[in-house]
């Protein structure tokens, strides 16, 4: 064989196990991620690669993948990189928008990704027991919740739930019409929102406030705009 051949079958090979490592197959075939994997990235990378599955969903290319294979291939344990504190919303997927396979994140979902004990509890156990290095507070576009707290809607549990968004409604610099009915001030106090969540989580949460501090995690912010199906951090 000649030596440019070498050389790519080389490269092809150094492809194939950067695709390994991360977990994620170039083929249709169920790649699951396992401790190894995970234990060879950095959280960044974790933040790294979240953003690139995106890309991939933005651009109609996500990879392709055998659902019921990663089923059965994660039945017996599994090592999660990250887990992700979003919204209800129907139309805010993070496995799907930020294109992950089964047993590859946690995520937990309550109206407008407000967190509380139980949230803090769950990003504890998806952290320091089950080894996640990632905590992901994903807030979204029109989001309903913070439009219903800007409103001042009333509804059974609902109305405790909403009153979570005040301190954000409240910390919000907007200029214009700071009413539910402003799209711009809606998504203003939600990108508050979350970046004031991951203060709430380092104070309430000694846990994980330390396994930030050595490096063993990034707790980090995102918004995820319906419109166009981009991630960015905050």
């Amino acid at each position: 064989m000649s030596r440019r051949g070498m050389l790519g079958l080389s490269g092809l090979g150094l492809g194939l196990g950067l695709a390994s490592l991360y977990g994620f197959s170039t083929s249709a075939e169920a790649q699951v991620l396992t401790s190894e994997m995970r234990a060879a990235l950095t959280p960044q990378q974790i933040v790294d690669h979240i953003l690139e599955g995106n890309r991939r969903f933005v651009a109609g290319t996500p990879k392709s993948r055998d659902w019921l294979a990663e089923q059965k291939g994660t039945a017996q344990g599994q090592h999660p990189a990250a887990i992700f504190l979003s919204c209800v919303d129907s139309r805010a997927p993070v496995e799907v928008v930020c294109d992950f396979g089964i047993g590859q994140a946690f995520n937990a979902r309550v109206a407008g990704n407000a967190v509380n004990d139980d949230i803090l509890g769950s990003m504890e156990f998806a952290t320091a027991v089950a080894g996640a290095k990632v905590v992901m507070v994903m807030g979204h576009t029109a989001c309903g919740a913070i439009k219903g707290a800007i409103d001042g809607a009333r509804l059974g549990n609902l109305t405790l739930l909403l009153a979570r968004f005040q301190n954000a409604i409240q910390e919000t610099e907007f200029s214009g019409e700071r009413t539910g009915s402003n799209p711009a001030f809606v998504d203003a106090v939600a990108k508050t929102h979350v970046t004031m969540s991951l203060d709430l989580i380092r104070e309430r949460s000694p846990v994980l406030r330390d396994l930030e501090r050595d490096g063993k995690i990034k707790i980090v912010g995102a918004m995820y705009d319906l419109e166009s199906g981009q991630v960015a951090l905050v």
